[in-house]
């Protein structure tokens, strides 16, 4: 955990580097617009979210997670239970709780309007999935760090899903080609909800 930062950052620029020339190698289809200017953007947002959640907020998900299980706060701190069951339960629910703010923001208007940014990219490729309203980013870490420090989620925990919430998120958005036998498995697995694919 004293690397967490390191093992988060090198697991994002690993993901993106490979997701990157696998669309080179075997792209699912040919782009509309300029990757350049579209690369740009993206990933401008991405940095511009960066930024405003390390100077917004005086804790992010991870830091909540320390305070949580050093001031006993939170459902798991509260129960004598096996630390490997605790990070799996904190896991699970975190995942479930994200997928509802997901789903929330698709049906809901005014949230709908944020994340319509996520949806508005001219083409679908890795960096599609960092792309969001700062807004909607802000309104995800409040949702993140309160959940955290209710069900009082390992700091572990919350590593994982982070690592792996960001890493789904650039292979799900990929503009790779997938053989349809691996697709169809992966589906089972981590491919967001068909909400998802048919608004882009």
């Amino acid at each position: 955990m004293e690397n967490e930062a390191y093992l988060r950052f090198g697991v994002f620029f690993g993901v993106f580097i490979i997701m990157s020339l696998y669309e080179v190698v075997a792209p699912k289809r040919k782009l509309t617009s300029s990757k350049t200017a579209r690369w740009f953007t993206n990933l401008s947002l991405t940095f511009l979210n960066s930024f405003l959640l390390r100077g917004l907020f005086p804790v992010l998900a991870i830091g909540m997670a320390y305070v949580a299980e050093e001031q006993g706060l939170g459902l798991l701190n509260s129960v004598e239970i096996p630390e490997i069951l605790s990070v799996m339960i904190a896991v699970l629910f975190l995942d479930f709780i994200i997928y509802a703010q997901h789903y929330a923001f698709h049906v809901l208007p005014h949230p709908w309007k944020l994340h319509m940014m996520h949806h508005t990219d001219l083409d679908l490729d890795v960096t599609s999935g960092a792309r969001f309203h700062p807004i909607e980013i802000l309104l995800s870490m409040c949702i993140k760090v309160s959940i955290v420090m209710i069900i009082g989620a390992p700091p572990l925990a919350v590593l994982i899903f982070e690592v792996l919430l960001n890493a789904t998120a650039m292979f799900n958005h990929s503009n790779v080609n997938i053989p349809v036998d691996i697709d169809r498995v992966l589906r089972l697995f981590v491919v967001t909800p068909d909400m998802h694919r048919v608004h882009h």
